[in-house]
């Protein structure tokens, strides 16, 4: 009886094994197999059918991902290649006979889907929802390394990893909100604008607390428990939420959410997949509000938990549909107050009270509230003060991370341009003198009272401005002695240093950086709270401005704040000896990674510089305080950071050496980038930027210098004027060799640069424009042949 028992067992278990693997081997996706959004099959299930991986509607068009499959709607997880535009239906996944996963266009260009080291031999869509490729039964690459948004139930998140938000529910591109494991153990959530990691202290808005130890994975397991581990897997538990359903198919996912908020959901599934349900059970914060970048630029955010919204500043309007969360704009012109001497512009001042500003104030002074309200509207870089337990926080334009609350005592003072400048100088002349003698005792009774009053008013406050003036050199020397080190902080704006300082800072100028048109640059170490800071140091030639002059100038570059802008620290002005301080930047110049790479850098990251640069010029055509015109945009004068993120240096500089200069004396400008205008001695204006812009983006389209000797023909040593010959003669191609690009948006690069070098600065276009159309929201028409071609250099 035993023995039939055991029997029996064994073939039980060895009937089960193979209808296991009969279920394992019908789920395998085969070489050959494909996928289309028009026909069946558009996707691969997994196999109890609650995952799917294929084409998923998105736009006007269709995206390549993984959903977990539920009524009423579908919920993405991850998405692949998720920043390229949405694919026509005509486009088809292909997992072909040479064991690669590609997805191709109607147009016939291919994208991979995996970055594979190894071929394929199969594929399988697992219940997991983690997508996997084998060879020989080893999985050789998974969608669980490479996470969007999402975590599933036995996905990790590494230190090699981030999380990226979504930009909204129906569009799966990589939003503004960044979670990431720090290398110091610390889970933090950022706010990032670009869409690329950054790890300010500024830009976080939410963090574990984990700092300061050794954890360095974060795992959410299959029964709900989102845990933090260290190297000697000791766990930090976030959140558990596991169900005891017995029923009941359940899945987690954590997902960053558009809004910014860390959120972990349960998927219930009822009657074999044909129902489901999706619940919060938990999430990393309870207010939307605490979220730094829901509100966009220039606007704030009002309410609890999810019933909050965005408002813009008095003064300001919603750019874009009503979408406040986008941010806002000025809708008067900007102060040109600078320079201005004897003009005043007449301002209005709004108040808001209970507000708060995540962002740090460029000057904190304590005084009383009318004297803050009157001294940003006497400061030109003041757009808002916040005023609060008796300090006088100014912050410039733009304002970021607005809030507004009843638990905040604070009084916001936003500042409205009104008006226009008037002339405080001038007399006023009376329209008819009035005599005074002794025969009219009145008159002069009224002359001597008034005499008498204004003496004794100008003598009061002859006393008030001493009594103030002491005030302030005191509160000056106070802060003086509690300078807590020589070296740069973080809580300072640009610094003042001496020539001995730098030069301790350099080794006596050791190692030079490079050389441009202002002088050489020298890598320095700084001390910083904590530690030291590499700085690259330039040692300005020719500058004869005096010392205050210079100061006020630096002052002015160094309230500038954009993200593709090399960031100055300090500065130097001893007589003579005028030196920068600005960050390091570790991946050298544009003109190296174009120029001088053995591998031609590939198309997505030119794009994206491209972008970045555009963007930069920009920020100092329209939106800093100070507008300003660059004068010298060329490979050189842009810098790279770790993330290939493109920053502009030497900004400002032209303004300072070449003050009321229409020539191009005492300026180097090389490789094709001058403007015409500079050398029929024309006004100078903005379109001189664009111009080189415009000899930058096909140096960046093609990756040769502007002027380039060593070429097949004539016709290729001019690259503007052989970029017009192919982009007329249909034959674009030439200029990328044998590289795998996006054809539409090299046609629309190469027509935006042929526009932006106009010999007509009129025709050139505004860099604004330029963004537009290079993104693709503005229609780019057919450029004219431009006409200014000089090997003059």
């Amino acid at each position: 009886m035993a023995m039939v028992l055991a029997v029996f067992l064994l073939l039980l278990l060895l009937c089960l094994h193979v209808r296991a693997d009969q279920n394992q081997q019908s789920n395998l996706i085969k070489l050959g197999s494909s996928l289309s959004p028009r026909t069946d099959p558009s996707s691969w299930a997994s196999p109890s059918g609650h995952f799917a991986f294929g084409f998923y509607p998105q736009g006007n068009g269709f995206a390549v991902g993984i959903w977990i499959v539920g009524l009423p709607k579908n919920t993405t997880v991850w998405t692949a290649n998720r920043d390229d535009p949405p694919v026509s239906s005509n486009a088809t996944l292909n997992f072909t006979r040479d064991g690669v996963l590609v997805l191709r266009t109607e147009d016939g260009r291919e994208r991979p889907i995996a970055d594979l080291e190894d071929t394929a031999d199969s594929a399988s869509m697992l219940d997991t929802g983690n997508f996997v490729l084998y060879n020989n039964s080893d999985v050789i690459w998974e969608s669980f390394d490479h996470p969007t948004n999402t975590l599933l139930g036995g996905q990790n998140l590494t230190q090699r990893d981030s999380l990226i938000s979504a930009v909204s529910s129906s569009n799966h591109s990589s939003g503004i909100f960044l979670l990431r494991m720090q290398s110091d153990g610390n889970l933090v959530a950022y706010v990032n604008n670009s869409g690329l990691p950054e790890t300010d202290a500024e830009s976080a808005y939410w963090a574990s607390g984990t700092s300061g130890s050794d954890f360095s994975l974060l795992n959410l397991n299959k029964r709900g428990l989102l845990r933090l581990f260290d190297y000697h897997s000791n766990a930090n538990i976030l959140a558990n939420s596991s169900y005891a359903g017995s029923k009941r198919i359940t899945i987690y996912r954590a997902t960053i959410d558009p809004d910014g908020i860390f959120r972990m959901y349960l998927h219930h599934f009822f009657d074999s997949c044909t129902n489901s349900c999706e619940k919060v059970v938990w999430q990393n914060l309870e207010d939307r509000c605490e979220v730094k970048g829901y509100c966009g630029l220039n606007s704030y955010c009002s309410g609890r938990g999810n019933d909050t919204d965005c408002y813009c500043y008095p003064g300001f309007t919603v750019i874009s549909d009503n979408k406040t969360s986008l941010g806002c704009s000025q809708n008067f012109t900007e102060d040109d107050c600078i320079g201005r001497k004897y003009q005043v512009k007449q301002y209005n001042i709004t108040t808001l009270e209970n507000m708060q500003w995540a962002d740090n104030p460029y000057s904190v002074i304590q005084m009383k509230k009318d004297d803050c309200k009157k001294s940003c509207q006497e400061d030109c870089y003041c757009g808002a003060v916040l005023y609060s337990s008796g300090n006088c926080n100014r912050y410039k334009l733009p304002l970021r991370y607005g809030r507004r609350s009843k638990n905040m005592s604070t009084l916001a003072f936003i500042k409205l341009i009104h008006g226009g400048f008037t002339n405080y100088r001038t007399p006023m002349v009376p329209s008819s003198p009035t005599v005074i003698n002794e025969e009219n005792p009145h008159l002069l009774l009224s002359v001597a009272i008034s005499l008498g009053s204004i003496t004794c008013l100008c003598f009061a406050l002859a006393i008030s401005g001493f009594l103030i003036y002491k005030h302030r050199i005191h509160s000056y020397r106070k802060h003086s002695e509690n300078k807590i080190t020589p070296g740069l902080t973080e809580q300072f704006t640009i610094r003042s240093f001496s020539f001995i300082e730098l030069r301790e800072a350099t080794d006596n100028f050791k190692e030079e950086l490079g050389r441009g048109s202002f002088g050489a640059v020298y890598k320095g170490t700084l001390p910083v709270t904590g530690g030291t800071k590499i700085v690259a140091i330039k040692k300005l030639e020719n500058v004869e401005d005096g010392e205050r002059e210079f100061q006020k100038e630096m002052t002015a570059i160094g309230r500038t704040n954009h993200r593709n802008l090399v960031r100055l620290l300090g500065y130097c002005v001893e007589g003579s000896k005028k030196l920068l301080v600005y960050e390091y930047l570790s991946n050298g110049s544009l003109a190296d990674f174009l120029f001088h790479n053995k591998v031609r850098p590939i198309w997505k990251e030119r794009v994206r510089i491209a972008l970045d640069v555009a963007k930069g010029i920009l920020y100092l055509h329209e939106e800093c305080v100070v507008r300003i015109i660059h004068c010298n945009i060329r490979p050189q004068n842009i810098l790279l950071d770790d993330s290939l993120t493109a920053k502009i240096s030497d900004f400002g500089l032209a303004k300072l050496l070449m003050a009321n200069q229409t020539s191009v004396t005492g300026i180097k400008i090389t490789g094709g980038h001058l403007a015409p205008e500079w050398q029929r001695n024309a006004p100078i204006s903005v379109k001189v930027d664009v111009y080189s812009f415009g000899i930058v983006l096909l140096e960046i389209i093609c990756c040769r210098s502007s002027i380039e000797l060593k070429v097949c023909t004539a016709d290729e040593i001019l690259l503007s004027s052989w970029a017009y010959n192919c982009f007329h003669s249909g034959e674009l191609n030439k200029l990328v060799e044998d590289e795998e690009v996006d054809l539409k948006m090299l046609e629309r690069m190469v027509k935006v640069g042929l526009w932006c070098i106009q010999d007509d600065p009129t025709l050139r276009p505004s860099m604004k424009n330029v963004i537009l159309m290079l993104e693709g929201t503005m229609d780019v028409p057919i450029p004219p042949y431009p006409l200014h071609y000089s090997l003059d250099v």
